[in-house]
C-alpha cells in the first residue's frame, strides 16, 4: 500500500525568538517493510543530518534571525508491506536489551506489573498473550484526548483510566519491561477507516526473542501494525522519538497548531 502523507507544523509566538534549534524526526525509518517513494521535510535555517543511537534519521533545524512563527512541512509517499518484518531492522545498532530498562514516563509500579502478569502469564510471552494484553490496556486507559499531555506517565495514565495513543502505547512498554520483555516506542504515521481518525500516531514494538524478532503491536486499533502504518522513529520512550522537539530563546506565549492527512492509494507512473 502506497501511504501519500502531509504533515504541517506552525508555531507562532506573541513576541520575536531569537533564536531556535528543533530536532525534527519526520522521515521513515528504513526498516523492512515500508520504503520511501518520495519524501520532503521543509523548514526554514540550517539543516544538519544525522542518525540517533536509536537508528532514526535526525534533522537539527537552527534559525538564528527573528522570528514570529515556525511552519515545518513534511509531503510524501512511502510504501508499505502488509506487516512489519519480524526481523530486528538493519538500522538498528542497539542490543534488545536496552529497551530494558525504565525511563521517567514508563517507569513500572505495582499496577502496570499486576496488569502484565495477569494477561501475559508467562515469560517468554506467546503472540496470543501480547495481543490479550493489548485488548487489557485498551480497556484499562480509554482513548480520551485532550485529559492527558506529554508530561504524563504511564503509572499516571493507567490510574487516570484515560489518555490518547502515546499513554496506551507507554503502558504497554512499561508492562512489558516489568516482566522483563523489551519494549520500545513507535512514533508513526497511521491511515485511518473514517474522517477524523488519529493520523499522526504512535504504538509500541515488543521483543519475541532471537528467532521471532519483534513484534508490533498498536493497542488503539488493537492490531499488529502493517499496511496502515508508517514508522518513523523508535526511543525508549516519547522523548526519544518524538517527531518535533526544540528549544528557542525569546518568543512568549507559542501558539502551535498542526494538520495531518494520510491517504492510500497507488502511485501513478509518468
Amino acid at each position: 500500500m502506497h501511504l501519500h502523507i502531509r504533515h504541517e507544523t506552525l508555531y507562532t509566538y506573541a513576541e520575536p525568538v531569537n533564536y531556535s534549534i528543533q530536532a525534527l524526526k519526520l522521515t521513515p525509518r528504513a526498516d523492512p517493510g515500508q520504503r520511501i517513494v518520495t519524501w520532503r521535510v521543509t523548514a526554514p535555517g540550517e539543516r544538519l543530518d544525522q542518525i540517533d543511537p536509536y537508528g532514526n534519521l535526525t534533522q537539527v533545524v537552527t534559525l538564528e534571525t527573528p522570528h514570529r512563527e515556525l511552519r515545518i512541512v513534511v509531503d510524501g509517499i512511502a510504501e508499505i508491506g502488509d506487516g512489519v518484518g519480524p526481523a530486528v531492522p538493519e538500522s538498528d545498532s542497539l542490543s534488545p536489551l536496552a529497551y530494558l530498562a525504565p525511563t521517567a514516563l514508563t517507569r513500572q509500579n505495582l499496577a502496570l506489573h499486576d496488569l502484565a502478569v495477569r494477561h501475559l502469564g508467562r515469560h517468554p510471552p506467546s503472540a496470543a498473550a501480547l495481543m490479550d494484553l493489548v485488548a487489557g490496556i485498551r480497556d484499562a486507559v480509554n482513548y480520551v484526548p485532550g485529559v492527558t499531555d506529554v508530561k504524563h506517565t504511564a503509572a499516571e495514565a493507567l490510574d487516570l483510566g484515560l489518555g490518547v495513543c502515546q499513554d496506551q502505547a507507554h503502558v504497554l512498554v512499561a508492562c512489558c519491561r516489568s516482566v522483563g520483555v523489551p519494549a520500545r516506542y513507535v512514533s508513526g504515521y497511521f491511515q485511518g477507516g473514517h474522517v477524523g481518525e488519529v493520523a499522526s500516531h504512535a504504538w509500541a514494538d515488543v521483543w519475541l526473542g532471537t528467532e521471532l524478532g519483534w513484534t508490533s503491536l498498536d493497542v488503539t486499533h488493537a492490531e499488529v501494525a502493517g499496511a496502515r502504518h508508517c514508522r518513523l522513529a523508535v526511543g525508549r520512550d516519547y522523548l526519544d522519538a518524538a517527531p518535533v522537539r526544540g528549544v528557542r530563546r525569546g518568543g512568549g506565549h507559542e501558539s502551535m497548531a498542526v494538520m495531518v492527512t494520510v491517504t492510500s492509494g497507488q502511485v501513478q507512473q509518468q
